[in-house]
């Protein structure tokens, strides 16, 4: 199947000339989900946030349909069909459940009563207090809300950079379910997390990175099967780049 993203030895960083990603490369064909794991400062959110356009790389392509996106900004990659939602402030505090829906519809003219009934079904506690404020909800409610606001344009590539920080195993489990959920729903999704073992247990393929590099790349059952990956990577939580 023809891969939807390419990254292809891509350079990029922070600072111009200090890269923390260092010839990385990365493949999602549509409807895969794919995790990316590895140790404190590998450049796993790194790598999504260039992705999406939020960090410019310095070299290397990254393809979406295509077509070479290096350096495009955000919202032209949000027009071409993809969605990203950041580990912290990735809702409007202030505002409610329905107009965060709103706000992540925005380059949309025109009524938006039929992506809200969609995201409303995906995730029924949204539904039922849509005019509370997102400020209000538990750290739970607030990654659905934040996963249905990246939705509501029904992008074809979803990035999730460590969707379970700070949560419950209880609500780790639930966030996951919604995962698959949307994955099944006919979306590509980049999975960028620190529960690597359970994120691997739901992945088609995963990446471990290592010092801005893609070190492995397997089924992720393979990489939670591989001995060497899982002395190496595997033995403790990772926590955020």
């Amino acid at each position: 199947m023809e891969n939807i993203l390419e990254v292809k030895d891509v350079y990029a960083g922070y600072v111009r000339g200090l890269n923390i990603l260092q010839g990385i490369n990365f493949t999602i064909a549509p409807r895969e989900l794919v995790t990316v794991v590895g140790p404190n400062g590998a450049g796993k959110s790194t790598l999504a946030k260039t992705i999406f356009g939020l960090l410019s790389p310095e070299r290397g392509e990254i393809k979406f349909k295509g077509r070479n996106i290096a350096g495009f900004s955000s919202d032209r990659i949000v027009r071409l069909g993809m969605s990203y939602v950041p580990q912290i402030s990735n809702v409007f505090a202030n505002l409610s459940i329905e107009e965060n829906l709103e706000m992540g519809a925005f380059i949309t003219k025109g009524s938006l009563r039929s992506q809200k009934e969609r995201i409303y079904t995906m995730f029924p506690k949204l539904a039922s207090r849509s005019k509370q404020k997102a400020g209000t909800l538990s750290g739970g409610e607030r990654q659905m809300l934040a996963m249905g606001r990246a939705l509501m344009l029904d992008p074809d590539v979803l990035i999730l950079d460590e969707p379970t920080a700070a949560l419950s195993p209880i609500l780790v489990q639930d966030v996951f379910d919604r995962i698959k959920a949307i994955q099944a729903s006919g979306k590509a999704i980049v999975l960028v997390e620190q529960n690597a073992k359970k994120a691997l247990s739901i992945a088609d393929r995963g990446y471990v990175l290592e010092n801005g590099r893609d070190r492995f790349c397997k089924s992720g059952q393979e990489l939670l099967n591989d001995p060497n990956v899982a002395k190496l990577y595997l033995g403790a939580a990772y926590k955020d780049d």
